[in-house]
C-alpha cells in the first residue's frame, strides 16, 4: 500500500455531501454538532467549505465561511485522525486563510491549539465557555414573550446585527426556521429586548443565539428555551467577561463542560459581550 505526501493532497470546494461527512467528524471529536445544522452553515457561503483529498477520499476539513467583504470565520479544522501529523491539516488551512485575504477572520479554537494560531497571527480575545446539565424548567408565562414567526424574523435580524462582526441575514433566515429550531423573543412595547434559539444536537439541547439586553430578559428568554428540552441536557456556549451569563447558567444547574479560545486575525471586532449571553455557534461564530 503506498504512502501519500504533500503533493498528493487536493483541495476542493465541499459539495453538501462532504459537509454533512465534515459534521461527523465534529461529533466524533466530541464537539456535539447539531442534528440540523448543516443546512445553515452551507447556505451562509456554499463556498465556504473546503475539503482535502487522497485519491478523491475525504482526510481533512476547514470551514472559512465569509461575511460579506470584512469579514471571516473559521472553523470545523479537522484532520481524520489515522492522517494526522503529517502536513495535510496545515496545506488545507492555508488554503482556507488565502480565501479570507484581506478580511478580520475569527475562530473559536481549542485551547490546546491556541499557540498555533498565535503563530498565523491570531489574537486572544476571551474565551468561551460550554456550560452544561439537565435543568428542570417549566415555560414561564410572560405577555413579552413571542416565538419568533415570519411576521418578526426582520426585527430579529435588526436586533441581531450589533451582535455580529457583519451582516448574516441569509444564515438566520435558515437558523430562524422553525422546522428545526425553536426560537423566541422578548418584545415589550413593540420594542425588541432579546432572542435566543434552541436545538437538538447530537447530545441534548444547544442554546444559541441567546442575546438580551438585560439580565431579566435572558433568564425569561433561557427558561422558555430550556423547557424545549422536555428535561434532556442543555448547553450553553457563553462569553467568559459576560458574569451575567455565568451567574444565569449556575443558577439553572449547569456547569462547565468545555472551553474554546476566541481570536482573531486583524482587528477585534467591538462586540457587546455584556448583552450575548450565548453565542450561535462554534463552527461559524
Amino acid at each position: 500500500m503506498t504512502r501519500e505526501n504533500l503533493d498528493d493532497l487536493t483541495i476542493r470546494v465541499m459539495t453538501r455531501e462532504d459537509l454533512d461527512l465534515a459534521i461527523e467528524w465534529a461529533a466524533a471529536e466530541g464537539w456535539n454538532p447539531g442534528l440540523n445544522d448543516a443546512e445553515c452553515f452551507h447556505a451562509a457561503d456554499p463556498a465556504g467549505f473546503l475539503m482535502g483529498c487522497l485519491c478523491d477520499e475525504p482526510i481533512a476539513s476547514i470551514s472559512v465561511v465569509r461575511y460579506a467583504d470584512s469579514f471571516g470565520f473559521l472553523g470545523l479544522y479537522i484532520v481524520r485522525p489515522d492522517q494526522r501529523g503529517r502536513g495535510f491539516g496545515y496545506r488545507v488551512w492555508q488554503a482556507g486563510m488565502v480565501s479570507l485575504e484581506n478580511r478580520t477572520v475569527g475562530l473559536d479554537g481549542v485551547v490546546a491549539q491556541q499557540a498555533n494560531y498565535g503563530r498565523s497571527g491570531f489574537v486572544l480575545a476571551h474565551r468561551n465557555v460550554r456550560f452544561g446539565g439537565t435543568p428542570q424548567i417549566e415555560a414561564p408565562r410572560n405577555e413579552c414573550l413571542r416565538r419568533v414567526t415570519p411576521e418578526i424574523v426582520d426585527a430579529v435580524l435588526a436586533y441581531d446585527r450589533p451582535f455580529f462582526p457583519a451582516p448574516r441575514d441569509i444564515f438566520l433566515r435558515c437558523w430562524l426556521k422553525p422546522d428545526s429550531r425553536s426560537a423566541f423573543a422578548v418584545l415589550e412595547d413593540g420594542i425588541m429586548k432579546g432572542y435566543g434559539v434552541i436545538r437538538a444536537c447530537r447530545s441534548g439541547y444547544k442554546i444559541g443565539p441567546l442575546f438580551a439586553d438585560s439580565e431579566r430578559e435572558a433568564d425569561l428568554l433561557f427558561r422558555t428555551l430550556a423547557s424545549e428540552a422536555k428535561g434532556d441536557a442543555v448547553f450553553l456556549d457563553l462569553p467568559e467577561p459576560n458574569e451575567a451569563a455565568i451567574r444565569l447558567a449556575t443558577r439553572h444547574g449547569l456547569s462547565p463542560v468545555f472551553e474554546t479560545a476566541r481570536m482573531y486575525r486583524g482587528e477585534t471586532p467591538d462586540l457587546p459581550l455584556l448583552r450575548t449571553y450565548g453565542i450561535t455557534t462554534f463552527e461559524l461564530g
